[in-house]
């Protein structure tokens, strides 16, 4: 079980972009963990010079090479796991995620977030936020500072091949633009494999975001997360997971997803109600009453087009009716 580093480079990132047909930045066998360098922000999004802050050599180095965008998210990898196959179940442990740099951004974009209407503005308005990474706080552009909590926003497999190339703005069946502060260390995150490798991308990093992400942003800024990879193997034809879903130390996470809350709702719902059956004697109806009883299901994000909700049940609530 190998530990390795994965530098943010032009030659190891990706502005957006989710495919099975990018090729792997590394390759790594089950059971190894990785560090992962990850940088955020478009050029004009970056401090500028005399700010005080600090735009890395490595950062700038991605911006001259001149990359293909298809998002402003920028992502490092694919990794690729050594024997991932479609039908198989990536578990990604999120070891660590640590700040990486000394500056975030903010910023309100016209005609977006979830008050469109209530804010019509000419032009965006950016605010970049000074990081204090001893004290883990950001100060905010009104003041005050604001306790940092880092998660990333984008954590994602390749789709399925025919999908071709997908945006890294909508959360899918393989993952991608989650955004749910509830994925931090200490949290697994578990992924169906659609393509061979099943190519593991990261980014978007948040120092800190309230559930809904309202204005469009968080806190952006950079961060490095260490992630270990465990590869579940189908062992018939089904596969072993259609959907993302994670758990906490203490909580079984579930996820749904849609344009509409509604549906979103549903699908978490359900997927409670499988994780819950899967662990226990109870029957389905019994799950659903103890989501009702037991389960908070948040609005994860509303957007990024496909609208988020994902449930938390206390783990130890299932230990009378486990299998």
């Amino acid at each position: 079980m190998a530990h390795h580093h994965l530098a943010a480079t032009p030659e190891t990132v990706q502005w957006g972009r989710f495919a099975a047909s990018i090729p792997p930045a590394l390759t790594v066998a089950s059971g190894d963990s990785v560090t992962i360098e990850c940088l955020t922000g478009l050029p004009a999004l970056l401090p500028p010079e005399g700010s005080g802050m600090t735009v890395s050599a490595a950062h700038r180095a991605i911006h001259a090479a001149n990359l293909p965008v298809r998002f402003g998210h920028l992502l490092t990898g694919p990794v690729a796991i050594e024997g991932a196959e479609p039908g198989d179940m990536l578990e990604v442990r999120i070891d660590a995620v640590e700040l990486g740099t000394d500056w975030a951004f903010n910023v309100v974009e016209p005609f977006e977030g979830t008050l469109p209407d209530d804010f019509v503005m000419p032009q965006r308005v950016l605010d970049h936020l000074p990081i204090d990474r001893a004290r883990r706080v950001a100060t905010l552009p009104w003041g005050g500072a604001l306790p940092l909590s880092p998660f990333f926003g984008v954590m994602g497999v390749a789709p399925p091949p025919h999908y071709g190339e997908l945006s890294s703005r909508e959360p899918r069946l393989h993952g991608g633009n989650l955004d749910n502060k509830d994925l931090g260390p200490g949290a697994t995150l578990f992924l169906p494999v659609w393509a061979e490798g099943a190519l593991f991308s990261v980014g978007d990093g948040h120092g800190a975001q309230g559930h809904g992400e309202v204005c469009v942003t968080a806190v952006e800024t950079g961060l490095n997360g260490t992630f270990t990879f465990i590869l579940h193997k189908k062992t018939g034809d089904a596969p072993l997971l259609g959907f993302p879903r994670g758990e906490t130390p203490t909580h079984l996470l579930s996820m749904g997803m849609d344009e509409d809350l509604d549906e979103a709702m549903r699908r978490a719902v359900r997927a409670m109600i499988d994780m819950v059956t899967e662990r226990t004697t109870l029957s389905r109806r019994e799950a659903y009453q103890l989501c009702s009883l037991a389960a908070d299901f948040h609005v994860t994000q509303v957007v990024n087009g496909e609208k988020g909700v994902h449930g938390l049940l206390a783990k130890d609530l299932l230990t009378p009716a486990l299998r």
